[in-house]
């Protein structure tokens, strides 16, 4: 990032424990990097000197980037710190933590917190990224490498010495095929979780492989008698923690790496850096198919299950003798370890940092482009009607009916005609939309069946939302097919909002704070920080998610009076009470989303009691359509809508 331009500061501890080895504060050349002391050794648990906190606290930043975990007691004094220096810079938090804990109070309301006000989080494995989604943070977590130094992990130079020769195996070094010896290497703590005692007894099923351990930790005595007992102490070298200048000649003097980590209740590997390293010097890696390991490795390596002996022992013979599959994984490893380069990985980083700063994307000379994104559920006819006027625009329609009629209709109309096969509901819908967009930088218009809107109203919403940089949507007025008005600026649903309407005090509530999805269009930049719609919500509330998500990152909405659109309103529909089903449970899906389960049932009792009040002094349907509100509430909307069943 330095050499692209930006001034960085680091901040970190002057001693930490690596691989199971206490590692001193050691800056490269040019690092400009702030030492710190630390009060106390657990990853979750450790605290800074606040002195040198508040000191580079106190300076203007664009971005300050937080890598501790959400949960971390490091996390929230630094955020307690940034709050009392008024510190304004957004931040962005990393995780790796890919299974799902509840922590125990105060940390998971310091996780929750920290998660609800950061601009950006940062995950080396994409189900990190889903569990800080789930916990509150708001926008799309993205998923970067841990990075890796290419100019010292390489295939040359010559590797550190290996092994003599193995006592009594009769094969010499060097054999090809099946009886060739070759060398399997770990490197990592020597922990029971790392799976290094599975190692072992792969490793003594064969006589040809010999193995080198490089690490250090509380299972090296345990895993030292083993070796005694299986009676392969010829065969094992213990090479104790090796620094970094040491790594890469202990990696080309292996034929493979084994990564055997387990899976536990309590951790599984998050990434696997050893394992990268290994690739780009030029060796195959065998591991579990575990945690992260499979996504860090991808076809670049074996899989075998965890803590099966005979499939790791297997797939390191295959490595060993098939001189084909090992030259086809060595260039699989080179080349998936360049894209965890540094330089790769900083250029995902900066990106990440402007999104947070509502840097602009990029334009082409004749300004930026909108795509439209449709999803059908029948209705053809509709379909047609909605289409036809911005046939002239790029258009994809998701076809959640899968229909031969729709699929033949966007054929005759020139528009992208995209099958799921499945209907997930409006929200998965535009997600894949999203997803095949022909320009990932460009505005997008979610565009009802029931809607009809033209080019030059599209273009002039689109002059309102580039107007102001803050804008994350903006919507037209509408009219239904009568021509009456409709209502399309909202207050985002909260428990104090329910309240004051079950009160009749509707009226103190904010008039527009998010705009309805049947004509919206959508700014590239937000779409880039706060991501897809949540496809939990199978249909209704979707739009008011993603508005309200794009709120708490700072973004805000509005309606455009100067453009007009027609929306008919459910139209596509004709099970009123399927609909209402749907519609409901997706109130109750946003207020836990956002509010919990207490703020979900303030919100219930109040949704209760106005229906009720409503059921006495409405007459006629009205009163009616109250007294069945009030008892989709009193039981449950979601436990309503599983009465329906998920079919639209």
């Amino acid at each position: 990032m330095v050499r692209a331009g930006s001034a960085v500061v680091t901040l970190t501890a002057h001693r930490w424990e690596e691989a199971g080895a206490p590692v001193g504060l050691e800056p490269e050349p040019g690092e400009e990097v702030v030492g710190a002391g630390t009060l106390g050794s657990h990853p979750a648990l450790f605290a800074y000197d606040p002195r040198p906190l508040w000191h580079l606290l106190g300076q203007d930043w664009d971005v300050i980037d937080l890598h501790e975990e959400p949960f971390a007691l490091a996390t929230a004094e630094i955020l307690l710190l940034r709050g009392l220096r008024g510190q304004k810079a957004p931040y962005a938090l990393y995780s790796a933590q890919n299974i799902r804990k509840i922590y125990p109070v105060p940390f998971r309301w310091m996780e929750r917190w920290a998660l609800r006000h950061a601009s950006a989080v940062h995950v080396c494995n994409d189900e990190a990224g889903r569990i800080c989604a789930d916990k509150g943070f708001p926008g799309a977590p993205r998923t970067i490498p841990l990075g890796v130094d290419l100019e010292h992990f390489t295939t040359d130079d010559p590797p550190i010495k290996r092994l003599g020769p193995i006592v009594g195996s009769g094969v010499p070094t060097g054999s090809s095929g099946a009886g060739r010896r070759g060398v399997v290497g770990y490197a990592g703590r020597l922990a029971a979780h790392k799976g290094v005692v599975v190692l072992l007894d792969a490793v003594a099923t064969d006589a040809r492989l010999t193995l080198r351990l490089a690490g250090a930790g509380p299972l090296e005595a345990e895993l030292r008698q083993r070796v005694d007992n299986l009676g392969i102490a010829d065969r094992v070298e213990f090479l104790g923690a090796l620094d970094q200048a040491a790594l890469p000649g202990f990696y080309r003097s292996l034929d493979v790496l084994a990564v055997p980590s387990l899976t536990t209740p309590s951790w599984v590997e998050q990434f696997g850096r050893v394992a990268v390293e290994a690739m780009a010097c030029g060796v195959p890696v065998v591991a579990s198919d575990s945690g992260a390991l499979p996504d860090v490795v991808g076809g670049a390596g074996l899989l075998v299950p965890p803590g099966d002996v005979r499939a790791l022992a297997a797939a390191l013979r295959s490595v060993v003798s098939d001189q084909a599959l090992s030259d086809r994984l060595r260039a699989e490893g080179l080349s998936r370890a360049r894209s965890c380069a540094w330089d790769r990985v900083a250029e995902q980083y900066l990106d990440l940092y402007g999104t947070m700063r509502r840097r602009s994307l990029p334009e082409a000379d004749g300004g930026r482009p909108v795509e439209v994104v449709l999803v059908a559920y029948g209705s053809p006819a509709l379909v047609r009607r909605a289409l036809e006027p911005v046939r002239s625009l790029p258009v994809t329609v998701v076809d959640n009916s899968s229909l031969p009629e729709i699929a033949a209709l966007c054929e005759e109309l020139g528009c992208r005609y995209i099958d799921p096969h499945r209907n997930g509901g409006f929200a998965a819908g535009v997600n894949i939309g999203l997803a095949a967009r022909t320009d990932p930088g460009s505005d997008v218009l979610l565009l009802n069946p029931d809607a009809e809107v033209d080019v030059e109203s599209i273009r002039r919403l689109q002059s309102a939302l580039h107007a102001d940089p803050d804008l994350a949507s903006v919507a037209p007025t509408q009219v239904d097919g009568e021509g009456r008005p409709s209502r399309v600026g909202w207050p985002f649903p909260s428990p104090a909002a329910t309240w004051l309407e079950a009160v009749g005090l509707a009226s103190l509530l904010p008039r527009t704070q998010y705009v309805i999805g049947s004509v919206l269009l959508l700014r590239a930049e937000a779409l880039a920080q706060v991501g897809g719609l949540d496809e939990r919500f199978f249909l209704y509330a979707e739009e008011t998610d993603w508005a309200y998500r794009a709120h708490l990152l700072g973004w805000r909405h509005a309606l455009v009076q100067q453009v007009s659109a027609v929306h008919l309103g459910a139209a596509t529909s004709s099970d009123t009470a399927k609909r209402d089903a749907h519609f409901h449970a997706s109130q109750e899906r946003y207020m836990r989303k956002h509010y919990g389960a207490i703020g979900w049932h303030l919100a219930r009792a109040g949704e209760v009691l106005g229906a009720a009040v409503r059921s006495v002094l409405l007459p006629g349907e009205r009163g009616r359509a109250a007294r069945r509100r009030a008892a989709v509430f009193a039981r449950g909307p979601v436990h309503v809508e599983a009465s329906f069943g998920q079919a639209a």
